[in-house]
């Protein structure tokens, strides 16, 4: 991750920094979504499960106590915990952070001893609490961050390594748009369709498909209105192509301060509707595909470097319905939700098994306590570190949405773990008996 082996680290799970990164920039309209925030706020939890008992993760609220028992007895020995108290959607586990005397000095004595910031991403918010606890940034300097998590970037990166993509245009200025307009005109004249995306858009959001001229120039008039209110020319806008596929994979490397790659692994992810679900693993790769996302990861990790980028990188790819891959479809400047899978994965699922990452809606219309929620899991709960069942990998997120939601009414928390088992087929089971169990007790408008 951008540190030392032997260095302590302190965690963020501050998945709210692509929005820091896309402020600004001139993408597609975004709607804001109090609920929405709120559970995102909450998905700091699952920093529990990236570092051990020498290392510190900086939460909003205490978790569970009886979830920190089930984490236990699965095995799983973990950090210590620096609590900034409030959950305010509105704010970052960073900006909470920085705001708390309290989890600066506690963080300072963690420098004193050689430690590294590793957050989810980096940005402005996570340089000043480096610089006022005195800890090491684990990664690139934000704005190389920043740049490297463009879709312009992979974009253009991609091009000029000369991998496979699908037929498209990076649009920096208006010239840009006019020839992306161009070229996606002719793609729908002979019958497809397209993608245009927001360059910071993340998991579904920001991304718009055209089916049709009609619907591509409402987009452009729409387009060209907002740029004129935007006042400096500048777009942030991929057009591609909308390409046949028949699986999404995540893979992930380390690029080291020397700049070293280290592969760490690759999974087949699990989306609905663009939307990322999850992840199997292992992935069902042939010998072939899996040789050529090695050697992808090691020609991006040689131009990631000569960039100034260090640390973790997610990159995302696609299989066509023969086989062949597009290696690079974008390329994530951050920690990935496949990262915090991978402590589990090697602990818990190993070789020789198989498991699925995902999440389960879970509605009520007041607090869940962990222990209701093992009660209503019974036997499907993972209790041993060889067991099968559900091992959940962050419980904060189920009941995040409450402090937002409107009085009587039942919002959906997110219940997020791994299905283990021996095998997909075995895992395909489980997973059903378990979203079965809770639809049953935590369902649409559940009490």
């Amino acid at each position: 991750m951008g540190a030392p082996p032997s260095a302590p680290l302190v965690l963020l799970a501050n998945f709210e920094v692509e929005q820091q990164w896309g402020q600004g920039e001139f993408g597609l309209p975004t709607i804001g979504f109090a609920a929405s925030d709120a559970l995102v706020g909450r998905m700091d939890e699952f920093a529990l499960l990236l570092g051990g008992p020498g290392d510190t993760v900086v939460l909003k609220e205490p978790p569970d106590p009886t979830y920190l028992d089930h984490l236990g007895k699965v095995g799983l020995a973990l950090p210590h915990v620096l609590v900034t108290g409030s959950t305010d959607p509105a704010r970052s586990v960073t900006e909470e952070a920085l705001r708390r005397p309290g989890v600066i000095a506690g963080l300072r004595t963690v420098a004193e001893r050689g430690g590294v910031l590793v957050p989810h991403g980096a940005s402005a918010a996570e340089e000043r609490l480096a610089i006022a606890t005195g800890l090491t940034l684990g990664t690139a300097a934000p704005p190389v961050c920043k740049k490297v998590n463009s879709k312009l970037y992979s974009r253009r990166l991609a091009d000029r390594i000369g991998l496979r993509q699908p037929r498209g245009w990076a649009c920096a200025a208006l010239d840009d748009w006019d020839e992306a307009l161009a070229g996606a005109r002719r793609l729908l004249t002979n019958g497809r369709s397209v993608a245009v995306k927001d360059a910071y858009g993340v998991s579904g959001k920001g991304i718009v498909r055209i089916r049709d001229e009609r619907h591509l120039s409402r987009l452009d008039a729409m387009t060209r209105r907002r740029l004129e209110r935007h006042g400096d020319g500048s777009l942030n806008l991929v057009v591609e192509e909308w390409v046949a596929k028949s699986a999404d994979l995540n893979y992930q490397f380390t690029l080291d301060r020397d700049g070293g790659t280290r592969f760490d692994f690759v999974k087949e992810a699990v989306t609905e509707r663009g939307v990322h679900k999850g992840h199997r693993m292992p992935a069902p790769l042939t010998g072939a595909q899996g040789d050529t996302i090695r050697r992808t990861a090691g020609e991006l990790g040689h131009a990631l470097a000569d960039d100034g980028y260090l640390g973790v990188v997610g990159v995302d790819a696609m299989v066509d319905p023969d086989g062949g891959l597009y290696p690079v479809v974008e390329i994530n400047a951050r920690l990935n939700m496949s990262t915090y899978q991978d402590r589990l994965q090697t602990e818990l699922v190993g070789p020789e098994r198989a498991a699925l990452a995902r999440h389960y809606p879970v509605r009520r219309t007041e607090p869940v306590s962990f222990a209701e929620l093992a009660q209503a899991l019974g036997d499907l709960l993972i209790t041993s570190p060889h067991g099968e069942g559900l091992v959940v990998n962050n419980f904060a997120t189920v009941n995040a949405s409450l402090a937002v939601a409107e009085p009587g009414s039942a919002p959906e928390g997110r219940l997020y773990g791994l299905v283990v088992a021996a095998d997909h087929a075995r895992v395909a089971f489980l997973d059903g008996r378990i979203e079965a169990r809770l639809r049953g007790h935590f369902g649409k408008g559940a009490r």
